[in-house]
């Protein structure tokens, strides 16, 4: 019962996510005037909540992969190739990017969402797909780590493959500033070369925050996972 649970929940999530990438980017077209951004160099790529869906949608095509050839065991002394890829992939990038993606959104929204969400843009991004992107992302995720086991990488590993895809679309909005003249989201044009490279440190201080959330939830939900060296053993909580 419990797997067949597991097998409905991960393709329901890769659906909502491979439906919310296909839509965005055949259905979602912003004209020329609302925001320039929208038309110049990169197309829905240039955006982190574009990236992300297509993480989530991969992600959990991959637990699904897990349901049918792998194992989702709390422990496994031989876990296959399949069931390492998806530990792998949730510690790195899915939970981690995920919550950034939801939690800054949600607070620059708060805030202002000129910076982040311009109202122009509610004529052409319909308000459901904004909550598939920006808040079921999170609603996912931490579904995953509640429901599925998993033994996260290495920590210094984890953390080196986080940073490095965080640090990899940070050259790349700089590399579309270069091409277009214009910044990926609004709140960076009203900051200061000062105060933007505050905003970028913040931000990547935020997303390895997320990882070490991401591994201790796990650790709170599943037990305390112990790595020595090479050997990594799960023991469970009192």
């Amino acid at each position: 019962m419990r797997d067949g649970l597991l097998i409905v929940f991960h393709v329901i999530s890769c659906v909502q996510f491979a439906f919310s990438v296909y839509y965005d980017y055949v259905y979602v077209v912003v004209p020329p005037s609302p925001t320039k951004i929208h038309n110049d160099f990169g197309g829905k790529f240039k955006f982190l909540t574009f990236w992300d869906a297509i993480i989530q949608a991969v992600f959990f095509f991959i637990c699904m992969l897990n349901d049918v050839f792998g194992t989702n065991a709390v422990s496994p002394k031989k876990p296959p190739f399949i069931r390492k890829l998806k530990d792998y992939v949730h510690a790195v990038l899915s939970f981690p990017v995920a919550m950034f993606v939801g939690i800054t959104f949600w607070s620059l929204m708060f805030v202002d969402r000129e910076l982040v969400f311009p109202k122009v843009l509610d004529a052409y991004f319909p308000w459901w797909l904004n909550h598939l992107m920006h808040t079921m992302i999170m609603v996912s995720t931490l579904m995953e780590t509640i429901l599925v086991p998993r033994t996260y990488p290495k920590r210094s590993k984890g953390l080196f493959g986080h940073f490095m895809f965080m640090f990899m679309y940070l050259v790349w909005i700089h590399i579309i500033y270069l091409k277009s003249g214009a910044w990926v989201y609004p709140v960076m044009e009203v900051l200061t070369l000062p105060l933007r490279l505050l905003f970028f440190l913040t931000l990547l201080s935020i997303s390895v925050i997320l990882y070490y959330v991401g591994e201790t939830l796990d650790n709170l939900v599943w037990g305390n996972t112990v790595i020595s060296g090479k050997n990594t053993r799960r023991k469970k909580l009192q």
